[in-house]
């Protein structure tokens, strides 16, 4: 499973790898129990929004999942109760997503330590890293 176009790893449009292909989701019956499964599902904290509609674009692969229902305590989406395999009412336009509250993105920062002007005290003129958001 991965989670595509979004604003980094855990937000996106749902896709699934079964079969040879990737796969989206449909939107129907789509809401935050079925997007904290995803969000566990790809260790990205918990879910905060279930975004329907395409609003991470549409997929091109088949539709793998319709009508998905979960209590939100399942350890993967598979475990939830859906219409079937490939068995939908849906087009492209429902893509389901998520976004998660964890990792979702880096924060680059540039620190600049030239106002220590001190003789006692050794920084270096600048120090870039990354700061991992959790």
């Amino acid at each position: 499973m991965q989670l595509v176009e979004g604003f980094g790893r855990c937000s996106g449009r749902i896709e699934v790898y079964f079969e040879g292909a990737w796969c989206t989701v449909c939107d129907d019956q789509w809401d935050e129990s079925e997007a904290q499964v995803v969000c566990r599902q790809l260790g990205c904290g918990a879910a905060v929004s279930a975004p329907g509609e395409a609003r991470f674009g549409q997929g091109s692969g088949p539709i793998l999942l319709d009508e998905v229902q979960c209590s939100g305590a399942e350890a993967s989406l598979a475990q939830c109760s859906h219409a079937g395999w490939f068995t939908h009412n849906c087009e492209h336009r429902e893509d389901a997503g998520v976004i998660c509250s964890g990792k979702c993105f880096a924060l680059f920062l540039r620190v600049d330590f030239s106002f220590f002007s001190s003789p006692f005290l050794s920084f270096p003129r600048t120090h870039a890293g990354t700061l991992n958001l959790t």
